[in-house]
């Protein structure tokens, strides 16, 4: 984990807000309010329709640029087609492609974990929409999650000066259309694309339906998917992230895949990645990050602190289990892989002592069961060949939990 990971991952979530620098915002807030100017220079039909046509322009740079070909490379295109794709990009003022293209790769390397650059499960809505961009740590290119990318000195040019392509649009708008032009045709559209994008980030992973279990909180939403030209269908996304597609089924309405699609009948794009059919059914097994994040997140539904407590408290106050207890502090003691062995083995809902008619004894407050693990990870999960491999997990995980508490209170 790099060190923005790992500071990311200590710094309690409430905190975050305090990290926003009111200088790294005012570019953003003068765009919002120059929007405002309409009213001293009026709106015009013209103004509007190309306010609709650069916003169009525009959100395909991030969606067919930024994001499905610098930051997945779904797709294959030439270098100077990739350079335009990238200016096309820059003129959203999102700062630059290789900027752009590393966050994108660590948020999905740490989706919705600690270390995620904008989680609203882990910061909040308004952190996750666009907080995040106005913080120290994030205002640097790490050049080592794109080398693929860094090579290219045109692009290292672009985003060095990763506002240049939005001067140039501005001022050529200002040229074509006049002061209302620039104004309602490209801060309007400038503003529409900000916002559409940052939805992507903090609404997709908060509305909408889960077909595939990825291990995070990413929602396909068919409203999204209209405003930001595919970018909705975002839990399939996730669930494939080089696809060059991102709606899955024919329904599934994805503009920026329809543009991709017809560029590549003239040749300028090429290798169209589609997602396996396998994927697209559900029926391909999860990988071991996936697995693992889910697993965590099915232990985390249980007290482990409680269960720990109980058990101590049970094998410390029965007679009957003086040797039980005994023995296991031993192990644990010893050979922790053989405490989780022997804990496991303990693994009943109820242990009641027949032979001892006079004792009173309480139920055992042992791990839950493998089905009860399964039941639950039913209830929480999408349908997923992978579920049997989630629930073994998980129990490992819970019974380690376990044992490092009863450890600690053995010592």
């Amino acid at each position: 984990m790099t060190k923005p990971a790992r500071d990311a991952a200590q710094k309690p979530a409430d905190h975050y807000l305090d990290d926003i620098q009111a200088a790294g915002a005012l570019p953003f807030i003068l765009v919002h309010l120059a929007c405002l100017g309409a009213i001293w220079t009026g709106v015009y039909w013209q103004d509007v329709a190309l306010a609709v046509g650069l916003y169009g322009l525009r959100m395909f740079g991030i969606t067919g640029g930024y994001h499905r070909y610098f930051s997945h490379r779904a797709y294959k295109t030439s270098r100077w087609f990739q350079f335009i794709l990238a200016f096309i990009a820059q003129t959203s003022a999102q700062r630059g492609i290789l900027w752009w293209a590393a966050k994108h790769r660590h948020h999905h390397r740490y989706s919705d974990t600690p270390a995620d650059v904008h989680s609203p499960a882990q910061r909040g809505f308004w952190y996750a929409h666009m907080g995040w961009i106005f913080t120290a740590r994030h205002d640097t290119t790490d050049l080592a999650a794109v080398p693929d990318l860094a090579k290219f000195p045109e692009l290292r040019f672009l985003d060095r000066f990763h506002y240049l392509p939005a001067f140039i649009l501005a001022v050529a708008v200002w040229f074509a259309a006049g002061w209302s032009g620039l104004v309602v045709g490209f801060f309007w559209s400038t503003v529409a694309t900000y916002h559409g994008t940052f939805c992507i980030n903090s609404l997709a992973h908060v509305y909408g339906r889960r077909r595939y279990l990825t291990g995070d909180d990413s929602r396909n939403n068919w409203w999204f998917a209209l405003l930001t030209m595919g970018e909705g269908w975002h839990n399939n996304h996730h669930a494939y992230q080089s696809a060059a597609c991102q709606g899955f089924r024919w329904w599934e309405i994805d503009t920026t895949y329809y543009i991709l699609k017809a560029l590549s009948w003239v040749g300028i794009t090429w290798d169209l990645h589609r997602p396996p059919a396998a994927v697209v059914r559900g029926e391909q097994r999860l990988g071991k990050a996936i697995i693992e994040k889910a697993a965590s997140q099915l232990v985390a539904t249980f007290h482990v602190e409680q269960i720990a407590a109980r058990l101590q408290a049970t094998l410390a106050d029965t007679p009957s289990l003086a040797d039980v207890k005994a023995e296991l502090q031993h192990k644990l003691e010893n050979a922790r892989a053989q405490a989780e062995a022997m804990l496991a083995s303990l693994h009943m809902p109820e242990l009641h002592m027949p032979s001892l008619p006079d004792l009173h004894m309480p139920t055992m407050p042992t791990l839950p069961t493998r089905d009860e693990l399964k039941d639950r990870a039913a209830a929480m999960f999408v349908r997923t060949p992978s579920m049997d491999d989630i629930v073994d997990r998980a129990r490992q995980l819970l019974i380690e939990a376990v044992c490092a508490r009863l450890a600690v209170a053995a010592a």
